[in-house]
């Protein structure tokens, strides 16, 4: 039973990773793909959700496509549906953590899906008027070459048992260079977004209401962008200290 246990978890977490990172990186293929509408995809499973919609998650094609083509002021619009969805579908990584699925510690794994919800939802979703700026086009790229490296990876380990040593490499040495880009984009597309936020009162709730309570989402923004301070160096230091431990196994082995 527990052998059993073990291939399907293995078979699992291999589709998903190999899934997601199609997502992320396969050109466009919208015309061979039948539509289907949002109000179809709530009927089945996120994981239904990301199979049906693998050929659709294009995100690193269709940037770097538009980016030469006509600027960074349209990436967004290129890339917006296949990259809500990726993102949204990491959130099944929180679940494959507190069911014990994989080893990455839920304290490590929450933090960083759930600042790139707010970024994708929160803030490029919500606030048109920040989806032109150039920090979207070197946000949009340092999450997609990131993502492509970590899902090839972990895909590759778990349906072959062991990654190659230079996807090992890739893996734990690329956050070097894209972790600081990627945040900055991040924290800063927060930042530009402030005004719009503090003008528009998007999800504010006011006193009085039935229920006794406020919520400004200006300064839930702002404390999100406080989180960034402390958050941002303890990730940094936490894969540092992944990568030599995984290097150094690799050198062993």
């Amino acid at each position: 039973m527990a052998g059993f246990s073990s291939v399907l978890r293995r078979t699992y977490l291999t589709l998903y990773n190999w899934t997601v990172f199609i997502g992320w990186q396969v050109p466009h293929f919208n015309s061979y793909v039948a539509p289907c509408s949002y109000s179809d995809l709530v009927l089945i499973s996120v994981f239904d959700l990301i199979m049906l919609n693998n050929c659709r998650f294009q995100v690193l094609y269709l940037a770097v496509k538009t980016l030469r083509e006509s600027g960074h002021e349209h990436v967004y619009d290129a890339v917006e549906k296949p990259l809500l969805l990726a993102q949204s579908a990491a959130v099944l990584e929180i679940f494959h953590g507190l069911v014990g699925l994989v080893r990455s510690p839920i304290t490590a794994t929450l933090p960083q899906i759930g600042s790139r919800l707010f970024v994708a939802w929160g803030i490029l979703w919500s606030f048109p008027e920040v989806r032109t700026h150039v920090l979207v086009s070197s946000l949009v790229i340092s999450w997609s070459i990131t993502e492509i490296i970590r899902y090839s990876f972990f895909g590759t380990k778990e349906a072959l048992g062991s990654a190659p040593s230079w996807l090992l490499w890739l893996r734990y040495s690329t956050f070097m260079l894209l972790y600081p880009t990627g945040i900055t984009s991040e924290v800063g597309l927060i930042y530009v977004a402030l005004p719009y936020i503090k003008e528009s009162e998007k999800y504010c709730i006011r006193m009085p209401n039935t229920w006794n309570f406020s919520f400004d989402y200006f300064y839930s923004a702002l404390l999100v962008l406080g989180i960034y301070v402390p958050g941002s160096p303890h990730m940094y230091t936490y894969m540092l200290g992944q990568r030599k431990k995984a290097l150094s196994k690799s050198k062993k082995e």
